[in-house]
């Protein structure tokens, strides 16, 4: 099991996945990377202490090509892994396709076009964009609001709401996988797209200590024409999940809720999504044509806060892995396997026929 994610997402999700597959018999190797391993092996030390035998799992400590050629020499028998589309693919050849992945999550959020429980609405996507410092793979990467939204204020609400974040009560903190410069670049390539504009947000933290290794940005949000998405190359940047404080947002209405519809199916991976409308015949519409594994639709609707009893996983690919149900262990943790007992007694030889 592979698990690169914040210290925040290892703790409440992969303690669901550790107590997963201790039940099961089969040995487990879990590697993380360097930032956070420390957090997995003090949780180790507490199910050491709670009664969990210490030969149940193996704690990889160590780089990824370390653990990379660990694998290569093992060849175990499964693989789950948590983390970028790039190393995601490299160890589904490696493995021989041997693998259950919960990877790359650029997950999108359509607003509808009724307008309602503002206050409620501007908290949730506050919260989807930037708890966890944005470092959660159900994080909210883009935003499709309809044109009511933006006429009703929301987009004033949300730049209020994401300069109350600092880093003195951590509701903004270090991200650890993306540099500051490699977070303002990549802003700075989206301004450049016509029409796209700095919402809120794109300066670096002040007054830390950081060190330059990890990021530290101010809740960003950069808004994009929805036309400009058509251009591959632009739809290419735009969907770039950055593990941290940012997302896109875009304007649509309701003769353009079929170029959204393409725009979310064109998407690579297929995590989370969002639906936040009480329309039935939208709902309808936008759950029909879309794929994603985990969709929450309603007004309350959210891109992140799972698991909550629920399956939390990726769809459009039998690869994805999934956690949070019965269902979810099953798939990822076992398989099928039948034993036929046949006893006897056998039947006497001369009552036995060819055929």
């Amino acid at each position: 099991m592979l698990c690169p994610h914040s210290v925040q997402y290892t703790l409440c999700v992969h303690l669901l996945f550790r107590l997963c597959y201790t039940g099961l018999p089969q040995q487990i190797g879990l590697h993380l990377p360097l930032q956070v391993s420390i957090v997995i092996e003090q949780l180790f030390r507490l199910l050491h202490h709670c009664g969990m035998p210490r030969t149940d799992a193996d704690l990889v400590h160590g780089s990824g090509m370390t653990m990379n050629e660990i694998m290569l020499r093992a060849q175990p028998r499964s693989t789950l892994f948590t983390g970028s589309q790039r190393v995601a693919e490299k160890l589904a050849a490696d493995m021989k396709g041997k693998v259950y992945l919960e990877d790359a999550g650029f997950d999108w959020k359509i607003l509808g076009p009724d307008v309602t429980d503002m206050d409620y609405v501007a908290w949730q996507t506050d919260q989807d964009a930037y708890a966890c410092s944005g470092q959660k793979c159900s994080a909210q990467s883009i935003m499709f609001m309809h044109s009511n939204w933006k006429k009703a204020g929301l987009l004033d609400k949300l730049k209020a709401l994401a300069s109350t974040r600092q880093l003195s009560d951590l509701t903004i903190g270090p991200v650890l996988t993306w540099t500051t410069s490699a977070m303002l670049e990549h802003i700075n390539k989206l301004l450049d797209v016509p029409g796209a504009k700095l919402l809120w947000g794109g300066q670096p933290l002040t007054g830390h200590n950081i060190p330059e290794c990890y990021g530290a940005i101010q809740p960003t949000a950069v808004f994009v024409p929805l036309k400009a998405m058509k251009d591959p190359q632009v739809f290419e940047l735009v969907t770039t999940e950055v593990f941290g404080p940012f997302y896109v947002v875009t304007e649509y209405d309701d003769d353009q809720l079929r170029t959204v519809l393409d725009l979310t199916e064109a998407m690579s991976h297929h995590l989370t999504a969002a639906v936040v409308s009480n329309n039935i015949p939208l709902l309808q519409e936008v759950l029909a044509h879309t794929v994603n594994g985990t969709t929450y639709a309603g007004i309350r609707a959210r891109t992140t806060g799972a698991p909550q009893n629920h399956w939390f996983g990726p769809a459009g690919d039998p690869r994805g892995a999934g956690i949070g149900t019965p269902e979810a262990i099953r798939l990822v943790w076992s398989c099928h396997r039948e034993i036929i007992h046949d006893f006897g007694p056998c039947p006497a030889s001369h009552q036995l026929k060819q055929s």
